[in-house]
């Protein structure tokens, strides 16, 4: 049943916008949230409203928008009690009343025109200037696409190259064509490798990035369940992500092959990588720890030993690749050393911090099962005197939702914490089924109120705890 009074809480407007900023301004998921949101004072539980100065116009505009309609509508009430007409005072409550439901679609109305007349033709004709940029560009373009781990495979890319090359790579995670638009605006031309990261969200997103940035090599870092809602099944997935390689040789083609499921797609020819080996280089005397990762790739009678700063075995693959590809692209192994010494976990990926005595490995920014495989797998490898798990879980697996989910569970299982904190919303009790399926013998904590639990991290945990936290479930999701 829906909760009226939350409707004219003096909250609303900014409930509203926060419900925009939180969809990125998609009019579709936007009005889907609305139209099954039943208590508008309980939206707002894992962030807050970022107040840009776009937000602050449309708030004050939505404020602006309703004290006019309550106005009017008291107005209204005055005038029929003055002239003694029953309906203008019904009709001056009922402008009143209404106007929780006009500003709710209204909000809507100037991103909706302003897109359609100012920024879809501004986008059309940037994407259209950024094809004939990236056709022009002489250096190697290398394209980055898959299901997980982009941005890191991009950012050790970048970090090694930059010892010996002179490189572009897209900045952060922005991998859309509008975003690859403005990269290659700053381009100065004389680049000798561009770094592409590709984003996916729907069928035919990867092929149409392909023919906008036109790639001379590309690298698939692997195929996990996500997105789901748009592509259906992990086969649709798999087809648009390895579209990227359709018109490459095939020896300019290097698939993360830790990831079984790209197996039906990887054609002969193409370069595979793992944490055991990487362009004929093998993998030895692997160490990880929360103070990094360090490894010796061997070839022949040539030994290579390099350190970094990331968590994680499963880091080994991307940091294989980069050292083997930055050799292969002409680097030395001196340049190579220097490169991979420098790189250093990423904001909310694998980052570990201290906290009150306990380590806090954050992977919040990771939403895809193998990522969930790798922080498990972390989590039982490294010493504590308590280890914590914490996951709402993964957003995005369409059909494939509890499937995946008791797989969370029994992987979450396998790990052995002593505590698994959970946050409620609608796959809770798969994982739960997945935690009972895989037998798991410690304690279940699940949290009502998210953000409460993250803001006061540092009163649940004691000194000596390994915590590892993986994914966001952003307000949107139920």
């Amino acid at each position: 049943m829906q909760n009226l009074t939350s409707l004219y809480n003096l909250k609303f407007p900014t409930v509203l916008v926060y419900m925009l900023q939180a969809t990125e301004y998609q009019i579709g998921p936007y009005v889907a949230w609305v139209n099954r949101t039943h208590n508008f004072n309980s939206v707002i539980q894992r962030r807050t409203l970022d107040r840009t100065t776009a937000v602050r116009l449309l708030l004050w505009g939505i404020r602006l928008g309703i004290g006019l309609q309550v106005t009017s509508g008291l107005v209204l009430i005055y005038l029929g009690q003055w002239q003694h007409l029953t309906g203008g005072v019904y009709f001056g409550l009922a402008v009143i009343v209404a106007y929780p439901l006009i500003w709710t679609y209204a909000a809507v109305l100037p991103l909706l025109i302003g897109r359609q007349l100012i920024v879809v033709p501004r986008e059309q004709r940037l994407v259209a200037e950024s094809a004939k940029i990236f056709a022009a560009h002489r250096g190697a373009k290398i394209a980055i696409a898959g299901s997980y781990g982009k941005t890191t495979m991009k950012e050790l890319l970048a970090t090694v190259l930059a010892e010996g090359k002179k490189i572009a790579a897209s900045p952060a995670n922005k991998n859309v064509a509008t975003s690859h638009a403005h990269y290659a605006r700053k381009l100065a031309g004389d680049e000798d490798v561009l770094i592409v990261e590709y984003g996916e969200g729907a069928p035919g997103d990867v092929a149409h990035l392909a023919r906008l940035t036109q790639p001379t090599h590309a690298i698939i870092t692997g195929l996990a369940p996500a997105h789901l809602d748009k592509y259906k099944t992990l086969e649709a997935a798999g087809r648009d992500i390895f579209s990227v390689a359709d018109n490459l040789p095939a020896d300019r083609v290097y698939v993360n092959h830790q990831s079984p499921a790209v197996d039906p797609f990887v054609k002969p020819g193409w370069r595979l990588f793992d944490t055991r080996q990487a362009l004929g280089w093998r993998v030895e005397k692997l160490q990880t720890g929360l103070d990094g990762t360090s490894f010796v790739l061997k070839k022949g009678t040539k030994k290579l030993p390099l350190r970094s700063g990331l968590v994680g075995r499963h880091q080994v693959s991307y940091l294989a690749l980069a050292a083997t590809l930055a050799l292969h692209l002409g680097l030395s192994e001196k340049q190579v050393q220097a490169g991979i010494a420098k790189t250093k976990p990423f904001e909310h990926r694998m980052q570990p911090y201290s906290l009150s005595g306990a380590w806090i490995i954050d992977d919040t920014y990771n939403g895809n099962l193998e990522g969930i495989r790798a922080g498990t797998q972390l989590l039982k490898d490294l010493e504590a005197e308590r280890k914590i798990y914490v996951t709402p879980g993964l957003v995005d697996q369409g059909e494939a939702t509890e499937r995946v989910h008791i797989e969370v569970g029994e992987l979450i299982a396998a790990a052995q914490p002593d505590l698994v904190v959970l946050m409620q919303n609608s796959v809770t009790s798969f994982i739960q089924r997945g935690l009972s399926k895989g037998k798991f013998a410690g304690r279940v904590q699940v949290e009502t109120v998210p953000l409460e639990f993250y803001t006061n991290l540092n009163h649940f945990v004691a000194a000596g705890d390994l915590v590892v936290m993986q994914n966001d479930w952003t307000d949107n999701y139920a």
